[in-house]
């Protein structure tokens, strides 16, 4: 994962080194957040944008099709780099040359061989072992509670006190990942936990706060709760906070949770994404029945 340092880093290095960049990702900076697009896309898009004006010592618009085929070529078979990685370049270009009335710029993605891997997911016991580890009891239910509602990194963040529904048993997701709302559950567990925890840390806004009061907690210390809970338990597994989210969907599945639903709890837009976890999960096949049985209960 990128960090914000390398991101600022890279783009500020092209800001001060090729000529032009400054007022051009301050023009393209200004695009992203006016169509509502969200900061990690600026991150992903604004880093390779600068990488490539690096490389060449121009900005995208001075740079000819065929040099940026060819730069795109050497990084996915030269140097390997990620699928991911070159369609951020190439989504990110197009973007900037759009700016300059370029839009019929044909900008080839190279083909590259794509790389079936499935996510990491953590045992039942594995997570218990994991909720136990660490010393202080906020770590612990942070923890706890990322994996009961299967949230990702930053929506947990923006979590607020008054998101959390007990009555109806709900957590309020705000903002997830394409701008949209939705619920979650809100687990009996951390329910029983939960006046404890207000209690002891008195939270003011977020229910996970910083050393701040009223602001929510960084990125980089969620991250750092789990990397050092994995390092006191027996977990060889590669294991970060978003494996929690992997393994949430996973042992819904093989709680008998339909597809549907798991799409829903965890926000995906297509249903494919979840179809990913029945190629983890551990469900026995059953025995089909005719529907004209069960219609007469035979």
């Amino acid at each position: 994962m990128w960090k914000k340092a390398e991101f600022y880093g890279v783009v500020a290095q092209a800001q001060d080194v090729v000529p032009g960049f400054k007022e051009g990702y301050r023009k393209f900076e200004q695009h992203v957040v006016l169509r509502g697009l969200s900061q990690g896309l600026l991150t992903n898009y604004g880093r390779n944008v600068a990488h490539l004006a690096l490389h060449f010592g121009r900005c995208p618009e001075s740079i000819s099709v065929e040099e940026i085929n060819s730069y795109l070529y050497y990084k996915a078979v030269g140097d390997k780099i990620c699928e991911s990685y070159i369609k951020h370049t190439v989504f990110g270009v197009r973007m900037w040359l759009r700016l300059y009335g370029k839009d019929d710029v044909a900008i080839q993605i190279p083909v590259m061989k794509k790389s079936h891997t499935l996510p990491e997911v953590l045992s039942k016991s594995e997570c218990k072992e994991l909720f136990k580890a660490p010393k202080s009891f906020k770590h612990r239910f942070l923890l706890a509670f990322t994996y009961s509602t299967g949230m990702r990194l930053n929506e947990l963040r923006f979590v607020k006190i008054s998101d959390i529904d007990t009555d109806r048993m709900k957590v309020r997701v705000r903002q997830g990942k394409g701008k949209k709302d939705r619920y979650v559950i809100l687990s009996q567990y951390i329910k029983t936990r939960l006046p404890a925890y207000l209690e002891s840390y008195k939270p003011e806004i977020y229910l996970f706060e910083g050393n701040t009061a009223g602001h929510e907690m960084c990125e980089r210390s969620i991250q750092n709760i789990m990397s050092e809970a994995v390092k006191k338990t027996n977990i060889k597994k590669h294991a970060s906070l978003h494996t929690l989210r992997h393994s949430f969907a996973t042992h819904l599945l093989e709680d008998g949770v339909d597809l549907y639903t798991i799409q829903n709890l965890l926000g995906h837009s297509q249903l494919r994404s979840t179809i990913l976890y029945l190629h983890i999960a551990q469900v026995l096949p059953k025995s089909a029945k005719s529907p004209l049985d069960t219609l007469y209960n035979f």
